[in-house]
């Protein structure tokens, strides 16, 4: 459990410290274009997210904001009584802390901003995607992918001052 808390720790300040970055020292915000990074690959541009992925289910709507917000506090205890509960491998426990502070960080926009900071954008060889999405989202594809390849079904933990039979 240690591990999936340092993970998840690791990635939401990388997450936060990034934001922080693109906004206040880099003023990503002030510019009507992309700021080629790794051109043509990589590039800086702002978004305001107010939905989940792609801007799906995105709305101005203050009630809204806070679900998605619910979603994601409750899919991150789900995911923490899900680890308690099985033995899982060391990958699944960096996994799941990729996704919670990935997902924390994303809520904490939401809490903050009332919208995700999202300045991320990935183009190539003549294709310019119009998306922009941020690290959480990345840590949150990681740890998800991580968990779905490699959880396994596991045993339940042993209860503790249960002896085995009884």
């Amino acid at each position: 459990m240690r591990l999936m808390f340092l993970f998840s720790m690791i990635a939401f300040l990388a997450d936060q410290a990034s934001k922080y970055w693109v906004v206040h020292v880099i003023e990503i915000w002030k510019r009507p274009d992309m700021l080629p990074v790794i051109p043509p690959v990589l590039n800086f541009s702002y978004g305001e997210n107010r939905g989940i992925n792609f801007g799906l289910f995105a709305s101005d709507n203050d009630m809204m904001r806070w679900v998605l917000i619910g979603l994601a506090v409750a899919i991150c205890v789900a995911v923490v009584f899900w680890m308690r509960k099985r033995e899982q491998p060391l990958i699944v426990h960096a996994s799941a802390g990729f996704l919670i502070g990935g997902a924390l960080g994303n809520v904490v926009d939401r809490v903050w901003y009332g919208y995700v900071l999202d300045f991320l954008n990935t183009s190539c060889c003549g294709w310019v995607n119009p998306t922009v999405y941020n690290v959480a989202d990345v840590f949150i594809v990681l740890g998800a992918l991580g968990m779905i390849f490699f959880a396994n079904e596991g045993k339940d933990h042993p209860k503790k001052g249960r002896k085995k039979g009884a």
